[in-house]
C-alpha cells in the first residue's frame, strides 16, 4: 500500500488515469485490493500516471478489461507480464482480442449479469450496446458502496439503468455535442457510428441517463470518453450539470492526457463476524 492511499479499510480510491479515444484507464482500491478497470495506454505511461499519484503498480491483483478495442487493451499484455496480473475478460472478449496482447500467463473469463470477487471487491459486470464483440461496464464495490463505470455505449438500456441507480460514484460517458460531431471533421460514416446506438451517449444523452439514476447518496460523477473533436469540458458540464436538479453530487470531467484526483468514496464498516 502506497502513503497516499488510506490505510482505512472502508474506505474506496479511484482514480482515472486516462480517459479518450487515445486511451482509458481507471484504477480502483480499497486500500488492500487494487484494480486496474482497462489498460488502455502503454505500460510505461500507466506506470508514469499511477506514479503521479503516488499509486504502486505492485498493488494492483487483477486488470479487467471491458472490450476489445485498441484504447482500452494496449498496456494490458505487458503490465500482465511485467506485474504477473491475471486479466479479466469475456469469452468472445478474449477470442476477439485473439494474440494482439501477446503472452498471457493467467485469463479469468467472466459472463455479463454474473458476479465475481477479486479478494475483497465484488464485480458485477453488464452488457452495453456498442460495436465490440461483447462489450461491459461494471459496478465495483464493497459493503454496499459500489462504483459504476459506463462508457463505449450507444444507448442507456434499462439494463444499464439498473445498474447504476445504487452507485455512490459514477463515470459515465458523455462523448460528444450533437451539433459540434454534425459541423465537425469526421467523415459522414464516422459520425453515423459515433450516433448511432451501437456507438457512443452524446452529452445530452448523458443528462437524461444521468436524471434517471441520480439519487441523494451519489457523491460524485465523473464525465469520461470525451471526444478531443468533438466536445469539450466546458460543454459536457453545461449539458449534464442540468441533471443535478438540486443534487450536492460533484461532477467533474476525466481527461486524455492527465490522470485526475485520487478521489475518495466512504463505505459502511463491516460487520462483525
Amino acid at each position: 500500500m502506497t502513503t497516499s492511499e488510506s490505510t482505512d479499510c472502508c474506505e474506496l480510491t479511484v482514480c482515472t488515469l486516462a480517459s479518450g479515444s487515445r486511451g482509458n484507464a481507471v484504477y480502483i482500491s480499497d486500500g488492500r485490493t487494487g484494480l486496474l478497470v482497462d489498460a488502455g495506454l502503454s505500460g510505461v505511461e500507466i506506470e508514469r500516471r499511477l506514479a503521479a499519484r503516488n499509486l504502486c503498480p505492485k498493488n494492483i491483483d487483477a486488470i479487467l478489461v471491458s472490450h476489445e478495442h485498441t484504447d482500452h487493451i494496449k498496456g494490458v499484455g505487458v503490465l500482465s507480464r511485467k506485474y504477473s496480473l491475471p486479466v479479466y475478460m469475456t469469452p468472445k472478449t478474449a477470442r476477439a482480442v485473439g494474440s494482439k496482447l501477446g503472452r498471457i500467463d493467467e485469463v479469468r473469463h467472466f459472463e455479463p449479469g454474473v458476479r465475481f470477487r477479486v479478494d475483497r471487491l465484488t464485480i458485477h459486470p453488464f452488457s452495453l450496446s456498442h460495436d465490440a464483440a461483447d462489450p461491459a461496464g461494471f459496478t465495483i464495490g464493497r459493503n454496499g458502496t459500489s462504483i459504476g463505470l459506463a462508457t463505449d455505449l450507444g444507448v442507456a438500456t434499462a439494463l444499464v439503468k439498473a445498474h447504476l441507480r445504487a452507485c455512490t460514484l459514477l463515470i459515465l460517458e458523455a462523448n460528444h455535442d450533437p451539433d459540434l460531431l454534425m459541423h465537425g471533421p469526421y467523415p459522414w460514416h464516422l459520425k453515423q457510428r459515433v450516433k448511432g446506438r451501437t456507438g457512443h451517449l452524446s452529452n445530452s444523452q448523458s443528462r437524461e441517463l444521468l436524471q434517471e439514476v441520480i439519487h441523494e447518496g451519489m457523491r460524485h460523477v465523473i464525465l469520461g470518453h470525451l471526444s478531443q473533436q468533438n466536445n469539450t469540458p466546458d460543454h459536457a458540464l453545461r449539458e449534464v450539470a442540468l441533471a443535478l436538479n438540486g443534487h450536492k453530487t460533484r461532477i467533474s470531467v476525466a481527461l486524455q492526457d492527465t490522470c485526475g484526483e485520487l478521489i475518495r468514496v466512504q463505505t459502511p464498516a463491516e460487520k462483525a463476524p
